[in-house]
């Protein structure tokens, strides 16, 4: 490869691992809200679909470029990225107890009560966002290396879809399972919160297959990649 080549796989790769970190430390600040979507009028465990954290929103992107980076920069890469989303998400949980620790003046626009209402529980919310999403995130990367060495890197949306879909089940589990442990949310709204996160993830995770494709394509076009080569970046 050459140097040029090179130096411009290395800014996507930074490119991309700006991207999934933001999305990951948006997606804990956020949480709190929860939103509805009524596609169809149907109930699971007593929870209609959809209802569920607005944190969702920005996080199926994570494992989307974790995808993207497996496929075309390797394994190693792609466990590289996840443990700086994963420094990332408890640094911000630093700065955020920080500034919940430091009281207000009487002129600020918000007050501590209000900033402690929407940040206060970010604490938990990244301890078990984080336990979820190590957990799920190398589940996903190593399911995804699995199927992609055993059918020799081609059909890239069986080892998309399979990887995500067991992924986002144990993600979705283990978070609820933690912030109903801690009492943040009453556990006889677990299974319908269950159901409807996972029934969300896997649509959005069937919807950005076509973007995958894409990626990848783009990658293989610009650095003259065959199936199954990656860039190395050494």
């Amino acid at each position: 490869m050459q140097l040029k080549d090179k130096l411009l796989a290395q800014r996507i790769y930074l490119f991309l691992g700006a991207l999934f970190i933001t999305s990951l430390v948006v997606s804990n600040l956020i949480f709190q809200k929860f939103f509805y979507w009524y596609p169809i009028d149907v109930e699971i465990f007593g929870s209609k679909l959809f209802e569920i954290s607005v944190g969702i929103l920005p996080y199926p992107i994570t494992f989307l470029i974790t995808d993207l980076i497996s496929e075309i920069y390797g394994k190693k890469r792609a466990n590289e990225i996840v443990v700086a989303g994963i420094f990332a998400s408890f640094f911000s949980m630093l700065i955020i107890y920080t500034a919940n620790a430091v009281p207000s003046t009487s002129w600020s626009p918000v007050h501590d009560t209000m900033f402690s209402t929407v940040f206060g529980s970010t604490a938990i919310a990244v301890f078990a966002s984080m336990m979820a999403y190590l957990l799920a995130q190398f589940v996903d990367i190593q399911i995804y290396h699995f199927w992609k060495n055993l059918t020799k890197g081609k059909h890239l949306w069986l080892r998309n879809n399979f990887s995500t879909f067991l992924s986002q089940f144990v993600d979705t589990a283990t978070v609820l399972l933690l912030l109903c442990g801690f009492g943040k949310i009453e556990w006889d709204k677990f299974l319908g919160l269950l159901a409807a996160g996972f029934i969300f993830k896997v649509l959005i995770a069937l919807i950005d297959t076509p973007f995958l494709y894409l990626g990848v394509y783009l990658f293989r076009k610009r650095f003259n990649l065959k199936v199954n080569e990656e860039l190395n970046l050494a």
